[in-house]
């Protein structure tokens, strides 16, 4: 019997009942490459249940589905459809796997958490470089040495040993990064239930050299470097997707999570600003997207703007990606339709099929703004979310200043 199979029959089969110690957590996903993914998390008693809080710098991501049978935990994450089974063993130690259930199968790796330990990771020696500022960072495989690297800005800020930061790239950002230097070797890591990442490598003044880049829970990793560039910037999210020469509108009609029909050219968006954003539940970057469109639209549909979200899901099963989203829009209690496409974002003819006015679809979330015409007057990829900092600040002001630009034309 493999290792899921042993806790399986652990959990639930009759032992004491334990407690989950509150306090901070240190959890590791452990790689079978021997790469520990850590991340932390807060156990708070909230209303006589327990809940947690997943920690990446300044975000803490809310986690209330946790039960407790005897000595096994439950935890189901609130997105992307993953999930830790464990064993107690006291109330402030667990082991255990966390598994995601994908579209076609389920993948686990073994964790392990133990209570009491703010620390992410050992500084074993005081920080001889400074991290902050920004940094053009190239990105490699190594099963796959012909293709050209991939560009990515990272941006930190290191306070004594400790480092806070991101990854922008054209398509979003990494979210919230989280680590220290020690010496001259930098270690950040994240978890929201989607991302699992760390990444290492030593810092020097002006550069970055020997970066490893371990993503998820195979095997997957690449190789980074990076070059001190405090003015470099990425493309234009605006240039990446456009209309097709001679396009001005888009036509699409899509069934609601309740199969219910609804078209771009339905009375409703006529004569209102519309922003669509192509997205889907197992996009992290989408989570941060929606929870701003939600809260923006509650605050301002009223003013003649809509939004609808045309969801890419991993499968083309209506009734499974209706399931995936209906817990993902309902944390964020999102009111404006969101349409199920029935195509995947790996399908390569994914633009044709659904939007093929547009030259394609470069990354998601992508958001289009069209005007009171009918018309698209812009396409933005990818998307700058509150891991990002200042970016996300001007993200928000260039965002109310295009919806306000459009309703007054």
């Amino acid at each position: 019997m493999g290792f899921l199979g042993l806790l399986m029959a652990a959990c639930g089969a009759g032992n004491p009942n334990k407690q989950l110690a509150d306090g901070i957590w240190q959890a590791k996903l452990h790689r079978a490459d021997g790469a520990d993914i850590v991340f932390n998390f807060e156990v708070k008693d909230t209303a006589g249940k327990k809940v947690l809080f997943v920690l990446n710098a300044n975000d803490r991501l809310l986690v209330d589905d946790v039960k407790l049978q005897g000595d096994s935990l439950f935890i189901k994450m609130p997105f992307f459809d993953s999930e830790f089974k464990a064993v107690l063993s006291s109330d402030s130690a667990a082991k255990g796997v966390w598994i995601r259930h994908l579209a076609d199968k389920d993948v686990s790796v073994p964790f392990s958490a133990i209570a009491g330990q703010a620390e992410r990771f050992p500084v074993a020696q005081k920080s001889t470089v400074d991290v902050s500022g920004r940094w053009v960072t190239q990105f490699v495989s190594p099963t796959d040495k012909d293709k050209a690297p991939s560009l990515a800005i990272g941006e930190f800020k290191q306070t004594g040993d400790l480092v806070h930061g991101t990854f922008l790239t054209t398509t979003g950002d990494y979210r919230f990064l989280e680590g220290v230097v020690s010496g001259d070797t930098l270690k950040l890591s994240t978890f929201d239930g989607s991302h699992a990442y760390l990444f290492t490598a030593r810092v020097a003044k002006d550069s970055i050299a020997n970066g490893v880049f371990y993503a998820g829970i195979g095997d997957g990793l690449q190789y980074f470097s990076a070059v001190r560039n405090d003015t470099a910037k990425l493309p234009d999210e605006r240039t990446l997707a456009t209309m097709k020469p001679g396009q001005t509108k888009l036509n699409f009609t899509f069934p609601d999570l309740n199969g219910n029909k609804v078209s771009i050219n339905d009375d409703r968006f006529k004569n209102k600003v519309v922003i669509i954003t192509l997205m889907g539940s197992w996009c992290p970057n989408c989570m941060d997207e929606t929870g701003f469109l939600s809260k923006w639209y509650d605050k301002n549909k009223d003013r003649g703007v809509e939004v609808i979200g045309l969801a890419y899901e991993r499968t083309t099963d209506f009734e499974k990606s209706k399931k995936s989203l209906e817990g993902f829009l309902k944390r964020f209690d999102v009111k404006y339709p969101v349409l199920i496409t029935g195509v995947t974002p790996a399908d390569p003819e994914k633009g044709e099929k659904t939007l093929p006015q547009l030259t394609g679809i470069k990354g998601f979330p992508t958001t289009i703004f069209i005007n009171k015409k009918g018309e698209v007057a812009e396409v933005h990829t990818g998307f700058s979310g509150p891991g990002t900092g200042e970016h996300y600040e001007q993200f928000q002001s260039d965002f109310n200043r295009l919806v306000t630009q459009l309703l007054a034309n």
